[in-house]
């Protein structure tokens, strides 16, 4: 039986308008990825799972909270939806994600500072933090489409063969 790669992805790049502004990001590399017959994609959206309106103002952490531009907190809100979203990739037994990248809900590493300026810092969204808190490889899109989808994809199964999964 071939290898197979349990990925999670941010439904947005995959096409669905389900962020704070009701659009998406479609990425091609994401998508010629979520293609391939070595994956089996789950699709999730952590925003969308906390139960918020779309379309709403932009949402930014700023330190642990999440905090709308218009000032409202909205951090058990996005932590709510990303403990779903997390149980959902568990259960499914994903091993790997790819990300939104910059997002309070799916970012990997740099994120917006919660001061609305796009400026960005160095940390996680709520949702990409929990994944990666659970054993999740969490990767942005960015990183996707630097290796290409293939080469991704090699990647992530040398990496499951590695460590056994």
């Amino acid at each position: 039986m071939a290898a197979r790669l349990k990925l999670c992805v941010s439904d947005c790049l995959l096409g669905t308008p389900c962020r704070y502004d009701g659009a998406s990001k479609p990425n091609a590399a994401v998508q010629e990825l979520a293609a391939m017959p070595e994956v089996e994609v789950v699709r999730v959206c952590p925003e969308r799972a906390s139960r918020l309106p779309v379309p709403r103002p932009p949402a930014e952490r700023r330190g642990e909270r999440v905090v709308l531009e218009t000032g409202e907190d909205v951090t058990r809100a996005f932590a709510e939806g990303a403990e779903r979203e997390v149980a959902r990739a568990c259960a499914a037994g994903c091993t790997h994600a790819v990300l939104k990248a910059k997002s309070p809900s799916c970012g990997t590493g740099r994120i917006y500072d919660g001061t609305f300026t796009t400026t960005l810092r160095d940390g996680w969204g709520v949702g990409a933090e929990r994944l990666r808190d659970a054993g999740v490889a969490c990767v942005s899109e960015e990183v996707v489409e630097a290796l290409g989808a293939r080469g991704f994809l090699m990647e992530s199964l040398e990496g499951q063969s590695a460590s056994g999964a």
